[in-house]
């Protein structure tokens, strides 16, 4: 099972979802992590060095700045890009699968 980190303004209800669906999951968000308002190189640095692969909606930075570490050959514990737009209940589906489905060591440099 992945270990994850939410983004900052992640969405809630989706993590809520989610966890009804796999009550093993293992998720924090930067919140609980007390690591808001650092920026995305950081954040990517800490995934990294705790092995938790980050859920964002954010494509504008989160995903340059992880190939940007992947051109570097520096670590990194994975990205999952999930819409903004998408429809929550389709959000968690294809979550739950993704999870259910892949491993930690699938998603290391992705």
């Amino acid at each position: 099972m992945l270990r994850l980190l939410t983004d900052e303004n992640f969405r809630d209800g989706i993590v809520r979802g989610l966890k009804l669906r796999i009550p093993r999951l293992d998720v924090v968000s930067v919140r609980l992590v007390e690591l808001t308002g650092l920026p995305d190189r950081a954040l990517l640095k800490w995934a990294a060095q705790e092995e938790r692969t980050i859920l964002t909606h954010d494509r504008r930075t989160m995903v340059p700045y992880a190939n940007e570490f992947l051109k570097q050959g520096a670590p990194m514990a994975g990205v999952i890009l999930v819409p903004s737009k998408l429809e929550i209940g389709h959000a968690i589906r294809d979550l739950e699968l993704l999870l259910e489905c892949l491993s930690q060591s699938d998603l290391r440099d992705r």
